[in-house]
């Protein structure tokens, strides 16, 4: 036998090609090749994957496969265990996820401006998760850690995220426009920047230390309230 087999799980062949969407795959080992580079070539980013079990053996990315190995491919547990409390960077498609983890009070970097390179050097300069729907992006070997986000709408890509790392929630903590952090103000301090029927209608306001930003619980903190909702009933 001049081949090896690996087994992908359930949870990783959405990242296998079409044609080739299925459990057992073969890979021709060439003694120079790792485990990571064949895994990674089949389509799954290694950012997603979690033990690999060779003869029910952990073995790391760089093991060496030999023809006739099986290989288990698991992916990352869950939740995923990190060194610390988890900060984020958000690619550019992300943005509206960006806008409801900071409305949950976690820690997210977002800019529409930034090319792949960029993204790369702030994740591992501020020790940020980068998130990104884009597998090449993750498959970049600079990159300290990143995550694939499932799903195409915010709130599935909100609970996947939630569900993979359980970071602790503190809504209304964080400004949702830049990410800074929200202080409580007085009324009298904001009163000039208010609109009439604000003024007479809310009495709690908070700015963010980074922008100005004034916020309260306005017409939409319904709406918000909901995905606060959804979110602490996803991490329980």
């Amino acid at each position: 036998m001049t081949t090896a087999r690996l087994r992908i799980t359930p949870e990783l062949q959405m990242f296998l090609p079409a044609n080739r969407r299925q459990e057992w795959q073969e890979v021709t080992p060439d003694g120079t090749a790792t485990l990571g580079h064949h895994v990674e070539s089949l389509g799954v980013p290694l950012t997603e994957v979690g033990p690999m079990l060779a003869d029910g053996r952990q073995v790391p990315p760089s093991h060496l496969l030999a023809p006739g190995d099986v290989v288990e491919v698991h992916p990352v547990p869950r939740p995923q265990p990190l060194p610390e409390e988890p900060r984020f960077l958000l690619d550019v498609h992300l943005g509206t996820l960006a806008r409801r983890l900071r409305l949950l009070g976690i820690d997210a970097a977002y800019h529409n401006d930034m090319d792949d390179p960029e993204l790369v050097v702030q994740a591992n300069e501020e020790r940020r998760v980068l998130l990104t729907q884009d597998r090449g992006l993750l498959r970049r070997r600079a990159l300290w850690l990143g995550a694939y986000v499932r799903g195409s709408a915010p709130s599935d890509q909100l609970r996947d995220l939630l569900q993979r790392f359980a970071p602790p929630l503190r809504p209304w903590t964080r400004c949702t426009a830049c990410n800074g952090v929200l202080a409580p103000v007085s009324k009298d301090e904001v009163e000039p920047e208010l609109e009439a029927g604000t003024r007479r209608s809310y009495d709690a306001y908070g700015r963010c230390e980074s922008c100005g930003q004034v916020y309260w619980h306005g017409a939409h903190s319904g709406h918000l309230e909901e995905i606060i909702r959804m979110a602490t009933a996803w991490v329980a």
